[in-house]
């Protein structure tokens, strides 16, 4: 075939012609690169490659990365991972060898990815994100995702996300926004882990986190100042009172010193608070994991002691009145899993005293079907959004539309394992979420996250908008 062959079966003279055309017009500088990016708008968009490997996340376990290839270039997603999945939420695949990483490794989740989810999606355009979400959930067939695993699904579904947002020339959260059908972005107010305990940590605190929340920022840049001034704080306060061996911290990020109570580890928050100035400027958020220490229908906040272990159980009315208590005498404004997952009566009655945020993270698991009982229940007034706990992009959107058109707020939350990944701070910014519970201002893989929202609000410049004061929607 000779040059002029070539040129003709392909149409290239004309398409060169109106390439160089189009540069003459826009009288470029650099007539080159400019007829190379708009011939590359002329290629059709579309998947060309899949590929998926196993990684390590922030605990040192296994979960999976993907590489998803267009014309546009590569485009990499990882996806995180909790201590403890529930039955209500979509399965997490891992291969149950307990001989190879503890049973935790993904080979069987990264193999469904490179041989299954490959082979139906090349070829799909990137920007119609529905269809390709809808296309992996037909591939699955179950109601839990469990035969190509969440962790599959929401990899591919998260790197085809950028390769959308790469296609339209928008950043991530502009092309998210205009998936969700949202015009305004929104900087949320950051949730810092200060203070940890619960289940996996080592000391005796019986609550799993202390959060601070700076809804006096006026932007999310001194959000995160004020976050990270107040943890050098608490680090001081720790050391002064119980030494430098009790500054260790946890899988999150927040400190682990061996306190014996909630409200001593309220005191010292609050007195880091106080050395920074900030006061009134900082909220106060906990996350009990109740369901943690939840035996029938009692409480066991000293199920952590083994000398006091089920010697002082708590009744659900006890544990209201213990909240109500709190939230008297400390700012306390947002509380998240207060009760069991399933005493939904105890949830319902303490919702209904308006005194704080209620969310609902193992009460919902991100399920649509929970979360629409809780909002016909009134059982919580915020959903915490755990991608991993649904599984695609698309059904996270919906999700936060079923919260939102309940006058509910919503928490874009990272999970226990974490890697580099970034994209839950574009999700909340797209999503006008206000709120983002990523850990504490400390550790890479948290302050991925917090990194990345400065970047975002720098590049809104004077369109930035940060949730502070209007963090939640008024009751």
């Amino acid at each position: 075939m000779s040059v002029q062959e070539y040129l003709d079966k392909h149409m290239l003279s004309r398409k060169i012609e109106d390439a160089v055309n189009a540069a003459v017009r826009a009288k470029t500088p650099d007539p080159v690169l400019f007829i190379s990016n708009h011939m590359k708008k002329a290629v059709t968009s579309a998947i060309t490659k899949i590929k998926a490997r196993q990684i390590l996340d922030s605990r040192g376990i296994p979960t999976v990365e993907v590489d998803l290839f267009t014309n546009k270039g590569m485009f990499r997603a990882s996806v995180p991972s909790g201590d403890s999945t529930g039955m209500y939420e979509a399965v997490e695949l891992r291969d149950g060898d307990k001989g190879t990483y503890l049973g935790n490794a993904v080979t069987k989740a990264v193999k469904n990815i490179n041989e299954k989810i490959s082979e139906a999606l090349v070829g799909m355009d990137p920007t119609i994100q529905p269809q390709i979400d809808h296309a992996m959930i037909d591939l699955d067939k179950t109601e839990k995702k469990s035969e190509l695993g969440a962790n599959a699904m929401l990899a591919v579904s998260i790197a085809a996300c950028r390769a959308g947002a790469a296609e339209k020339e928008v950043p991530l959260y502009k092309h998210i926004a205009d998936l969700s059908g949202k015009t305004n972005p929104i900087l949320p107010v950051p949730a810092f882990t200060v203070i940890s305990g619960g289940k996996y940590s080592g000391n005796n605190l019986s609550i799993q986190d202390i959060m601070i929340l700076p809804t006096g920022a006026s932007r999310f840049e001194e959000a995160l100042q004020m976050g990270s001034e107040t943890y050098h704080h608490l680090k001081a306060v720790i050391t002064e009172k119980y030494g430098a061996n009790e500054c260790n911290v946890g899988e999150e990020g927040g400190f682990t010193p061996n306190i014996p109570s909630v409200r001593e580890g309220l005191d010292i928050v609050q007195e880091a608070i106080g050395r920074t100035g900030y006061n009134d400027r900082i909220k106060i958020g906990i996350d009990v994991a109740a369901t943690d220490f939840c035996i029938g229908t009692k409480y066991d906040l000293e199920f952590k002691s083994p000398n006091k272990s089920g010697q002082n159980f708590m009744s659900g009315g006890d544990m209201i009145q213990m909240y109500k208590d709190l939230c008297i005498d400390y700012p306390i404004a947002s509380i998240e899993d207060p009760f069991d997952k399933e005493d939904w009566e105890h949830s319902k009655r303490f919702c209904s005293l308006g005194l704080c945020q209620v969310v609902g993270d193992d009460l919902l698991m991100s399920n649509p079907k929970r979360i629409e009982r809780a909002i016909n229940e009134s059982a919580c007034n915020s959903l915490l959004l755990k991608i991993n706990q649904i599984g695609t992009v698309t059904d996270a959107i919906e999700v936060v539309k079923m919260a939102k058109e309940a006058h509910w707020g919503v928490v874009v939350s990272h999970r226990c394992g974490e890697t580099d990944d970034s994209f839950i701070a574009d999700l909340a910014v797209a999503l006008g979420a206000a709120q983002i519970k990523a850990g504490a201002p400390c550790r890479g893989e948290r302050l991925a996250k917090y990194n990345q929202l400065l970047r975002i609000e720098e590049e809104l410049g004077d369109q930035a908008v940060y949730a502070g004061e209007d963090w939640r929607p008024s009751c």
